[in-house]
């Protein structure tokens, strides 16, 4: 493993800690309005690539991995495996999480709404 694997692999394992509770006890419903931000990019049914992957089945795959998607060099190289922890580590600062990675998008500072947010795509992308 290299010396960056390793960091990033402890990054996520200290802010999984943290995250943890908070994304097990979303809300789905306040979670599906959040997600409104997310349609931009992703497609709401999960199973159709945007500008974003399908997220239909993202927990539990590991990140970069889906054939039909132009992942950055950056993802593909993380060893991030979709958790609820992984996810709401990335979310709450996807540059910070994976530097160089191609989601322009800003992150989520709110733990609830992350969790809100993690509890609506747990129910919906199956």
């Amino acid at each position: 493993m290299t010396c960056k694997k390793l960091l990033l692999s402890c990054a996520l394992t200290l802010l999984a800690v943290h995250g943890a509770a908070s994304a097990q006890q979303g809300d789905v419903k306040r979670g599906e309005k959040a997600f409104e931000n997310c349609r931009a990019c992703h497609a709401s049914d999960g199973a159709s690539n945007e500008v974003g992957p399908a997220l239909r089945g993202v927990f539990g795959r590991k990140a970069g991995e889906r054939e039909d998607f132009r992942y950055s060099p950056a993802l593909k190289r993380s060893g991030i495996t979709w958790t609820a922890q992984t996810m709401d580590a990335f979310i709450a600062d996807p540059q910070k999480i994976v530097p160089a990675n191609r989601m322009p998008f800003g992150g989520i500072p709110d733990p609830k709404e992350r969790a809100d947010l993690i509890a609506y795509m747990q129910q919906t992308f199956k």
